[in-house]
């Protein structure tokens, strides 16, 4: 099989900079297009270059339309609109997208999942192998202890992010949820502040921590009577991020149209 030709929607921020970085890397898989944002000051700079490779003569450009008409699938880390804008495109030239992209409203939501009918698309919070198992834990560890374990999401991030909580903190408090058998949206607890009174029996907290460069820190909290369960994972560096990335798009690939996530791509089971 033809190598898999892939954009990097952001390939000129941190995150897309990894991903070209792994694409060279990674048997079956070439860059076929670099897209920025329109009215960037890096359009037209080499995403090679950027990404700290040699040249490779694919420039960043801001027109999706005409890149994806040479490519089999998108990897989207960027923001909620410019996704959005992305989902239309790479559905109607039937590109794979994966989306990695955080802070997504439920009506972005929905509009990801309309186009999956005619289109592959692979969604997560989190693209690493170590958060989608620590993902499977907490649901097993929700489901085995009842309400007398209160569940406390943590996470730290880099001062840069611009979302909270992050997207993998959601992650886990879906898992944790789901374990339990509530709906997250009705039993999660994003702040605290003054006089709140005790705490809810049943809901699930988050606390987002935002210093320095953390890659990103997350710890699920079971605190019972007498007694704590901690599961923590620890990423070192975006590449775990970009690899896994790499990953689902080339599972995608023969995939039917549908919604997906790396729970498929791992085969960890519903």
């Amino acid at each position: 099989m033809a190598d898999m030709r892939l954009i990097v929607a952001g390939a000129g921020g941190r995150m897309g900079r990894a991903l070209i970085r792994a694409i060279a890397e990674t048997p079956g898989a070439v860059l076929s297009g670099a897209l920025e944002a329109p009215g960037s000051a890096l359009l037209g700079q080499d995403s090679g270059v950027l990404a700290g490779l040699p040249a490779n003569g694919i420039a960043l450009s801001g027109d999706l339309w005409t890149m994806s008409r040479e490519a089999d699938g998108i990897l989207d880390f960027t923001v909620p609109a410019a996704t959005i804008a992305n989902v239309a495109i790479a559905a109607q030239r039937g590109l794979v997208h994966v989306i990695g992209t955080t802070g997504l409203s439920a009506s972005d939501d929905a509009v990801i999942r309309s186009v999956t009918s005619q289109a592959i698309v692979v969604q997560s919070g989190n693209m690493s192998l170590g958060v989608n198992l620590l993902a499977a834990l907490v649901k097993q560890v929700a489901k085995s202890l009842d309400e007398d374990f209160d569940i406390e999401i943590v996470e730290m991030h880099h001062r840069q992010k611009i979302d909270a909580p992050s997207g993998t903190a959601y992650l886990l408090g879906q898992a944790a949820a789901a374990g339990r058998g509530i709906d997250l949206a009705q039993r999660s607890v994003r702040s605290r502040d003054g006089y709140t009174g005790a705490r809810n029996p049943g809901d699930i907290g988050f606390a987002t921590l935002r210093g320095g460069t953390v890659t990103g820190d997350h710890t699920v909290v079971f605190a019972g009577p007498y007694e704590r369960i901690e599961l923590t994972h620890k990423a070192e560096d975006r590449m775990i991020f970009a690899r896994g990335a790499l990953k689902a798009a080339l599972w995608a690939r023969d995939k039917k149209p549908g919604f997906y996530t790396m729970t498929d791509v791992l085969g960890l089971g519903a």
